[in-house]
């Protein structure tokens, strides 16, 4: 009888769970960019609950107005611009004002021989189709960015109540947020050396990602951006925020971006301007991650860069923008269960259990 109970409870745990978790769903962006800000500036409230002798209410309050005036409203300005210059972007291309379809041609034909072979060995030799399907590529990427831009107002509404939601909840997450992570720890049905790891690790995520990943993928973008508006290149804030998207993913970085555009500049003859761009890409761009990706990371766990990868490109097609942090976070989380349960075993097969 009483298996039986506690079986009917776990199902009914499962069930309110799921349901709980369905209803919040539509939000799920904004419980988790403040779970995210939490993590981030706990010691910043911290120290503020200190100065003010105590008094968390005030501090959680002072905490939330810095995020607002540090990170909301500055993101909030550069989308609107974002939007504002890719339509522009698109309807040039669109109206045949900007061709990237000559651009492109342009590129290829200024290819060494050695360049040329490689796309042969690859079976890219029909370079009007690769042109058209890149071209086509990029208007499908304007038609999809546009509509975003048109529909911007209609969505203001649930914008708001999201960033409501998220603001809202920062503010307790601040206050209790420490009560309620020692709640959380001790509903959790593990080992408290294992909860101890998974909350860790789940802390060193967020910081390494958001600290490191992030924000040094903004400070290679704005400094991409720079050389491009220097350069007089269409749309600068339009590709230091490509820049940006693709300085997250290692191996790979901002040099995906800039380094074509450098070639463009070396085919077109504007060979100082390619130069100069080739080497501000590689000392200033590139060395920015050795730089500041220590000094904002510091000792915190860091991920492999193949899992890095992997899992920040599988994350963004599940879930978004939101998969930049959520893909990372998943796979930390996975390395470190599989790490408790081989530790685990390692310690059976010691002790003879």
């Amino acid at each position: 009888m009483r298996r039986l109970e506690n079986q009917t409870f776990l199902l009914l745990l499962a069930l309110v769970t799921l349901a709980f978790g369905w209803i919040l769903a539509p939000y799920y962006g904004a419980i988790l960019w403040a779970v995210v800000l939490a993590v981030i500036f706990t010691p910043l409230n911290r120290r503020l609950q200190g100065w003010l002798g105590g008094r968390p209410n005030l501090a959680a309050a002072m905490t939330v107005l810095i995020v607002l005036a540090m990170v909301i409203l500055p993101l909030a300005l550069i989308t609107a611009s974002l939007l504002q210059e890719a339509s522009g972007f698109y309807a040039r291309m669109k109206s045949g004002e900007f061709n990237l379809a000559g651009t492109l041609q342009v590129m290829f034909n200024a290819l060494p021989g050695w360049a040329t072979g490689l796309l042969n060995r690859f079976g890219l030799t029909d370079m009007a189709a690769v042109r058209d399907s890149l071209a086509a590529g990029a208007l499908k990427g304007g038609q999809v960015l546009a509509p975003q831009a048109l529909s911007l107002g209609m969505n203001t509404f649930d914008f708001i109540v999201a960033l409501g939601i998220m603001l809202y909840l920062l503010f307790f997450l601040l206050r209790d947020g420490r009560a309620l992570a020692e709640r959380i720890r001790q509903a959790i049905p593990l080992r408290a050396d294992h909860k101890a790891s998974l909350f860790g690790r789940f802390a060193d995520v967020v910081r390494a990602t958001v600290k490191g990943s992030i924000l040094v993928a903004i400070a290679q973008g704005a400094l991409g951006g720079l050389a491009f508006w220097f350069l007089d290149i269409e749309a600068p804030l339009l590709w230091a925020v490509l820049m940006t998207f693709t300085a997250l993913l290692p191996a790979i970085g901002a040099g995906l971006v800039w380094l074509p555009v450098a070639i463009y500049l070396l085919a077109t003859g504007a060979v100082w301007q390619g130069v100069g761009l080739i080497v501000y890409g590689v000392v200033v761009i590139g060395l920015v991650d050795n730089l500041l990706r220590p000094f904002l990371i510091g000792k915190e766990t860091k991920l492999p860069d193949y899992l890095v990868l992997i899992s920040t490109v599988g994350g963004s097609q599940v879930f978004g923008l939101n998969g930049f942090v959520i893909g990372p976070l998943i796979a930390a989380m996975f390395m470190v269960t599989w790490e408790i349960l081989a530790g685990a075993r390692q310690t059976a097969l010691q002790t003879g259990r």
